[in-house]
């Protein structure tokens, strides 16, 4: 199946977007699209030091620029990081020229997956249900604003999730 636009992928970390990447860009033959790694690679530099060096306001700004460059590309499979949705511009920007799919997953699932994961910033010291509940409330209401489509991705492999994605961004049309 090829794509007719962008399928931009959002959720919590650990809920499948890179997985679920591979996989859409394999069955479809779209490019797939690591929005941090290739905001790391453009830069040179990590973005734990871009963020250091140059605040997030910038950060955000490299989103925007990244996501406002695809337009009149070919159709992407775009895993986003998690903090690109929370833009207004970014979500406008992604809806001109593809589908969000939102991922979603209990606050267990998340944890059985990222548990054992040392690259995860964003929960070191603070690998535990309580806390990555308290952070996916927090950015929900911005994950599910953005969505033009959801998908669960609990207690289904990969080939389930992307057949459901592909099912869906077609009936979106």
């Amino acid at each position: 199946m090829k794509l007719n636009e962008h399928i931009f992928l959002i959720g919590f970390m650990g809920c499948g977007k890179s997985t679920n990447a591979r996989y859409l860009s394999r069955v479809t033959g779209a490019e797939q699209m690591e929005m941090d790694q290739k905001i790391v690679e453009d830069q040179g530099m990590a973005i734990t030091e871009i963020f250091a060096k140059f605040g997030e306001p910038f950060f955000r700004d490299l989103e925007t620029g990244l996501i406002r460059s695809m337009k009149g590309k070919e159709p992407m499979v775009v895993s986003c990081g998690g903090g690109a949705v929370l833009r207004e511009e970014n979500v406008a920007l992604m809806k001109e020229v593809g589908k969000i799919v939102l991922l979603t997953a209990t606050p267990e699932t998340i944890y059985d997956r990222v548990k054992d994961s040392t690259d995860r910033p964003v929960l070191n010291g603070n690998m535990n249900i309580e806390y990555i509940t308290e952070l996916m409330e927090k950015r929900r209401p911005k994950y599910e604003a953005a969505a033009d489509i959801v998908v669960a991705t609990d207690m289904k492999n990969t080939r389930e999730i992307c057949e459901e994605i592909l099912e869906k961004v077609e009936r979106c049309h």
